[in-house]
């Protein structure tokens, strides 16, 4: 008779082998056997009881055997009750949190410290990071200045407060002169600086609509300049670092699989869209297998956790591997790389 999953997993000596199946399995690359369960799982019993046992769970649609006579290896929905109820964390050492301070500091500038974040998600876990770059309306903005570069293009350069430094050419529909720059500047700095670019187009349709004589011809004249100037603008939008790490794993021999991957990485759209859905959800994200929704993912893994200061997130970092991963170690790498990345921003704003 067919055991429902919910009946099984309460037993400890599923959740016993099951967790030492998925440690034999993770680091051999094998399908494991009764006989190794019954000498490393602890279990009083006899392989006889152990094969039985793995029945069970292979019924269960925890485990699977890939040839007949084979050991088993788990399933997903086994990886999954293994992240869920039986993984032990191994938090970093001292050492390597001083490693990721060290590399992520305050001051570096965000873009630098993203790309340092991608780097590091890779080359501690071995796997492909990916930090997805937080979009320019979340910074405040310090500064701006109005530079003309002729009767039809002027140059805004917009300095938020973490340090970087945007160059954007605006069309104008007439000639500035110096003196109309710099006056649009000042009431630009001088009303919206400290705020974020999403306030700042709201604030100041709202700022136009009530201001009067002097100064709505000011802010007229800021408007034509500050409307593009503090637009939206398009950019890279998901770091990758890492992606060959991936070509000389056990499990990404098939060529196929491998151009999925790899296409998925150079659209990388779809991840993207995958990033953002985590960053709606706090915390930690374990997705495994088709739990991703993208047949590129299909037997990987991605671990991602949300990066941001004073409580807005800004983006989300992860981990893109096989199914078959050292859990315990991957996620506390991204846990604590997050929360680095997070402070290292919050104090550069």
């Amino acid at each position: 008779m067919r055991r429902h999953l919910p009946d099984i997993i309460h037993d400890p000596r599923v959740r016993q082998l099951l967790r030492t199946l998925v440690a034999r399995h993770v680091s051999s690359g094998e399908p494991v056997g009764s006989q190794t369960l019954a000498k490393h799982a602890g279990l009083d019993v006899s392989p006889a009881t152990i094969r039985n046992i793995l029945a069970t769970m292979e019924d269960a649609g925890l485990l699977a055997a890939p040839h007949a006579s084979s050991g088993r290896v788990p399933t997903p929905q086994g990886y999954r009750l293994f992240v869920d109820s039986l993984l032990q964390l191994k938090p970093l050492t001292a050492a390597e949190l001083d490693h990721l301070r060290h590399t992520l500091p305050a001051g570096a500038g965000t873009q630098a410290l993203l790309n340092s974040s991608s780097e590091l998600l890779s080359s501690m876990t071995r796997f492909a990071g990916m930090v997805s770059v937080p979009k320019r309306d979340s910074f405040t903005f310090r500064q701006i200045d109005f530079v003309a570069l002729d009767p039809q293009r002027v140059l805004a350069i917009l300095v938020f407060a973490d340090g970087e430094v945007q160059n954007r050419v605006v069309q104008v529909r007439r000639a500035f002169s110096p003196s109309e720059l710099e006056q649009a500047a000042n009431v630009l700095n001088a009303h919206y600086a400290g705020k974020p670019l999403s306030h700042i187009r709201t604030a100041f349709l709202s700022d136009l609509r009530q201001a009067r004589s002097e100064m709505e011809r000011l802010l007229a004249n800021s408007m034509d300049l500050a409307e593009q100037a503090f637009a939206p603008t398009a950019g890279d939008d998901m770091l990758v670092a890492g992606q060959t790490r991936l070509m000389g794993l056990q499990d990404m021999g098939d060529v196929d699989r491998l151009r999925a991957l790899f296409e998925a990485f150079a659209e990388k759209r779809e991840l993207l869209q995958l990033l953002e859905r985590t960053a709606k959800a706090p915390g930690m994200r374990v997705f495994i297998g088709e739990e991703t929704g993208l047949a590129s993912l299909d037997g990987m893994s991605l671990v991602t956790a949300p990066y941001g200061h004073d409580g807005q997130v800004l983006g989300v970092l992860g981990v893109i591997g096989p199914s078959r991963m050292a859990y315990e170690r991957v996620i506390p790498v991204v846990q604590a790389t997050a929360a680095v990345l997070g402070a290292a921003l919050n104090q550069d704003g």
